[in-house]
């Protein structure tokens, strides 16, 4: 009598849990996962990548967690130098770009964060604070002006709890814009917010989430990093149903483009790449070539005194300048 040989049961197979990153340092991050909870996770291997806002699929051990699969990505915005590469978020809808009338911000740091997030297809808003100091202000709404010329959202704000922005709309000063206006822009949306140092990214987010100090304290107890560090990613939610978030990112004072083509970066640019199509030479760096349909329309840049009429069919001195340096720099590094 022949008897039947048992199978040897399947090794258990391990529950992953789907999980959302909404904080990062160094190499260990905090997922929240489904049912709400916030883990301390670490990346299984050296070769997987985390960042905030990436939609992970995590291994629970105890109490603390291992992501083991990224999903894909629809977006992520990062930045590149010589010596690394530094990723902000994922998964983005728009990203808010902070400058503020003084410190005086820097055009080149803007134009390269706004061709990092044409290059990611992620819609960029500008935000201009500090519009209670009059008259730098003025001067830095002025400056903005080829950006709305170009079709760019710029809104003005004063994210201090004091500051008032004037009434008088012109050419020299912007219209009023309350937090409440920036705040509803930014429903719906998982909205990363980028700036330099001292552009008052802080302030604006403890204005728009109240509870950012308790979030901020929480994350950083549970990460070890101390106070909020320039080297940590956040994430709040700014609605009870969590459809609306803001991410906060680190300071920073460059922003590297390694990462773009260099003859694909006037496409990057809504007041150049309109002009590609009239260049005579269909690899044309506008720079230095014959009947360059780019170089044709750069006029000089308006005086501060003076009321810009600059259209949508021409190229300011400084953008093109702009342009013409990254160029330069790219096709160096490239080499």
């Amino acid at each position: 009598m022949s008897r039947t040989r048992r199978q040897p049961s399947a090794p258990h197979q391990p529950l992953l849990e789907d999980g959302l990153v909404v904080g990062t340092h160094g190499r260990h991050c905090v997922v929240e996962a489904a049912r709400g909870q916030r883990v301390i996770c670490h990346p299984r291997g050296k070769k997987l990548t985390v960042v905030v806002g990436d939609r992970v699929r995590w291994l629970p051990s105890q109490d603390e967690g291992t992501i083991e699969q990224v999903q894909p990505r629809r977006n992520l915005l990062y930045r590149q130098d010589e010596v690394r590469t530094k990723s902000f978020a994922a998964n983005l809808d728009q990203v808010l770009i902070l400058v503020a009338a003084e410190p005086e911000f820097s055009e080149n740091q803007l134009a390269r964060a706004l061709i990092a997030c044409e290059a990611e297809h992620i819609a960029p808003l500008i935000v201009l604070n500090k519009a209670d100091l009059a008259t730098p202000f003025t001067r830095a709404w002025q400056r903005l002006a080829p950006y709305r010329t170009m079709g760019y959202t710029v809104l003005p704000i004063a994210a201090k709890p004091n500051g008032v922005v004037p009434n008088d709309a012109s050419d020299h000063a912007p219209p009023t814009c309350a937090l409440d206006d920036l705040a509803a822009r930014l429903q719906g949306c998982t909205t990363l917010i980028l700036g330099p140092s001292g552009a008052g990214k802080s302030t604006l987010i403890n204005r728009l989430v109240p509870s950012a100090n308790a979030a901020t304290g929480d994350i950083s107890l549970a990460l070890g990093s101390g106070r909020h560090t320039t080297t940590t990613t956040r994430w709040y939610w700014l609605d009870g149903a969590h459809r609306s978030a803001l991410i906060d990112s680190p300071g920073f004072q460059e922003f590297g483009l390694r990462h773009i083509d260099p003859m694909q970066l006037a496409a990057y640019m809504p007041d150049i790449k309109p002009h590609v199509a009239g260049c005579k030479f269909y690899n044309c760096t506008h720079l230095h070539e014959p009947g360059c349909g780019v170089m044709a329309q750069v006029q000089p840049d308006q005086k501060p005194d003076e009321k810009s009429d600059l259209s949508a069919l021409h190229i300011s001195a400084t953008r093109y300048k702009i342009y013409s340096n990254l160029v330069q720099e790219l096709k160096l590094r490239s080499m």
